[in-house]
């Protein structure tokens, strides 16, 4: 199945110049959907982890599934404000603004190897904030899986100390 069949091009959305990849059409046809976790969770089950994290919102539907099929545990990185506990945060560069995200202060505990789970990886800035973040709570980023990677945008440059798998590449 080329699961590029199920994502459609929606140009300059957020903004003028970006071409947004619009995954709804894959989640609305359950096989593509099943294909795409499927494949992600081929990707990472080799790595020894305990945990995915991933940001929201649409990295909470592949993060969120993958974690349930493979049998880890979900950790939900949010926008600031979202979390009803304590929460450490960080700041950091979008290839169109800033951004902020925060995770429980104790979402690590002891399990510290994490997976870090998005839909597209476009510079690569969420993931590599998140993995600062992770670091930061004494956790230790395994890998990174993403459906999309926009190569375009190297995000592997600022990735470049983890291992990463993308489904799509663009």
């Amino acid at each position: 199945m080329d699961l590029r069949n199920y994502v459609r091009d929606i140009p300059d959305f957020p903004v003028k110049g970006i071409i947004f990849r619009d995954i709804t059409p894959l989640l609305k046809n359950s096989r593509a959907f099943q294909t795409a976790v499927d494949l992600l969770c081929d990707a990472v089950e080799k790595w020894d982890f305990d945990l995915i994290v991933s940001p929201e919102s649409r990295g909470f539907i592949f993060g969120s599934t993958m974690a349930y099929k493979l049998g880890k545990g979900f950790i939900p990185v949010r926008k600031p404000g979202k979390l009803p506990y304590t929460t450490v945060s960080i700041e950091y560069e979008l290839e169109y603004g800033k951004e902020k995200l925060e995770i429980h202060s104790d979402a690590l505990d002891e399990m510290k190897r994490v997976v870090i789970v998005d839909d597209v990886m476009a510079t690569g800035g969420t993931m590599n904030a998140i993995a600062k973040l992770v670091k930061k709570m004494g956790g230790n980023v395994v890998g990174i899986a993403a459906l999309i990677e926009l190569t375009y945008l190297k995000p592997r440059e600022k990735l470049k100390d983890y291992e990463v798998v993308s489904l799509l590449k663009y």
